[in-house]
């Protein structure tokens, strides 16, 4: 991609020159950033010329504001409004999810049979989702300990706090990972066995080998087809913020958040622990890398993130920056799928553990070693109930039923939970980021130079640059950086 409009046209006057179409052989993911940069600093449209960034920012402040007016003025319509513009953008995200996930998880196992030492990345990356989850549920711990949430709710009557309908147990994962039905698989959007389904029938085209090669192909352009129209979506993450925000602010307010403040900044400090303390750690530890660099590349992932409060919609821009940041595409195109829809250190670590704590102050349930390790096991083992059932509620009651904590607690915390859905979504992607950069960097196969240059290319066509289905496939944005050079 490159650095600038003026790299892209390699012209020295500022002569316009026609903008190369979609359906030209230059649009490949570069040269169409390069003309949408092109575009945006000549287009006599003043809202174009601004970032992406920034109009996501302006977002967050009308919607800020708006909901400020929604919520002092009573002002019904404008509730209403805010929250019809929030619901459609999510809507849109969640329409493509079960067919992105199915093509994502099939085309990058598929394309792992070209990379050296695939079952020891596979590994490695497990591993390290296993061990950043361990540490983000530490975290969560000790803060619980320390700031003993729910204390303030011992005595009170819990009587009017239900159940939610939809619970977690263990037997419920288990059962649940296999289909009976593989249409119905998709057409309830169950994202933990559409996972199964794509581990399996990816695993299998790998053993076929040539002979699935039309099918890899056909998976290979229809992923494409959907993280394009998937951009498209993406683009109205402005207005999607604002709606979002705006709906929040009106319908919660201060008067929600007081009572839960203590566990709510409990949430939000764990998680800022973990994001600008646990990773920028790891960076510099373990892949000897400047954490500020990035958080500069990957930050329209983190963003994105946190106003959508969805891993798998934000996914095809976590892929973008994650290869940005210099890992190999072909093994980014099999983590990052992975990542977002097991690793959740924000829904799946930080929030249940300060949650359990909180549940079992509020009814004045001691906890002892033993529930803090059961509290650890399920962090690290049932991540995946995440991504299968209704995320992180699901999560704590799976954590709430294993420790033989009421159910109803969860009650007491769902009025809350789009506003710490923001932190915890955000704290998932930088997870999902963070681990493949690690990887890379101890493989040696990172490309340092481009990690240092990540956060100054623009991010303006998020799709990624899938490997071809053929072993040993070249990268051709290796040559495009030497040429660079």
């Amino acid at each position: 991609m490159p650095d600038s409009p003026q790299s892209a046209d390699h012209s020295p006057t500022p002569t316009p020159t026609p903008t190369p179409t979609p359906t030209s052989a230059s649009a490949s993911g570069s040269t169409v950033a390069g003309a949408t940069d092109v575009a945006a600093t000549r287009s006599r449209n003043p809202f174009v010329r601004v970032s992406f960034g920034i109009q996501v920012l302006l977002g967050l402040v009308l919607g800020l504001a708006l909901g400020l007016i929604a919520r002092s003025t009573d002002a019904e319509w404008l509730t209403t409004t805010l929250t019809t513009i929030g619901s459609v953008f999510v809507q849109l995200l969640k329409l493509v999810v079960p067919v992105l996930v199915f093509t994502a998880l099939v085309v990058s196992i598929t394309n792992l049979k070209g990379v050296t030492g695939a079952a020891r990345l596979a590994v490695k990356t497990l591993v390290g989702f296993a061990v950043t989850a361990l540490i983000a549920v530490a975290v969560g711990i000790v803060l619980g300990i320390l700031t003993k949430p729910g204390s303030g709710f011992a005595g009170i009557d819990h009587s009017g706090a239900k159940p939610p309908e939809h619970t977690g147990s263990w037997l419920d994962f288990l059962t649940g990972i296999i289909p009976t039905n593989p249409v119905a698989a998709f057409a309830e959007g169950n994202v933990l066995q559409i996972v199964f389904l794509a581990v399996v029938v990816g695993i299998a085209a790998n053993r076929l080998g040539k002979a699935a090669d039309p099918f890899v192909t056909v998976a290979t352009s229809v992923l494409a087809l959907i993280q394009k129209a998937l951009w498209w979506v993406i683009r109205l993450s402005p207005l999607g913020t604002l709606g979002l925000i705006g709906k929040s602010v009106a319908s919660y307010g201060w008067d929600l958040l007081a009572p839960l403040a203590s566990f709510t900044i409990a949430v939000y400090v764990g998680c800022f622990i973990v994001l600008l303390v646990v990773y920028p750690v790891l960076l510099s530890t373990v892949g000897r890398l400047n954490p500020v660099k990035f958080y500069a590349g990957a930050w329209p992932a983190i963003q994105l993130a946190f106003v959508s409060r969805s891993s798998i919609g934000t996914m095809p821009v976590t892929q973008q920056v994650v290869t940005r940041l210099g890992v190999p595409a072909d093994y980014a195109s099999f983590a990052v799928p992975f990542g977002a829809t097991t690793k959740m250190d924000g829904c799946a670590a930080i929030y249940p553990a300060l949650a359990a704590i909180f549940v079992a102050n509020a009814w004045g349930i001691p906890l002892g070693a033993r529930d803090y390790l059961l509290i650890v096991i399920c962090s690290v083992v049932g991540s995946a109930a995440t991504a299968g059932l209704t995320g992180a509620t699901v999560m704590l009651t799976l954590t709430l039923s294993t420790l033989g904590l009421p159910l109803a607690g969860v009650a007491l915390l769902i009025g809350i939970d789009s506003i710490l859905d923001m932190i915890r979504t955000a704290t998932n992607v930088a997870g999902q980021a963070v681990v493949p950069v690690l990887v890379a960097a101890t493989e040696g196969t990172l490309d340092r130079d481009a990690y240092q240059q990540a956060g100054r290319r623009a991010l303006d066509a998020p799709v990624p640059e899938w490997p071809e289905p053929v072993a040993q496939q070249h990268d051709p944005r290796h040559d495009q950086a030497l040429q660079t050079v």
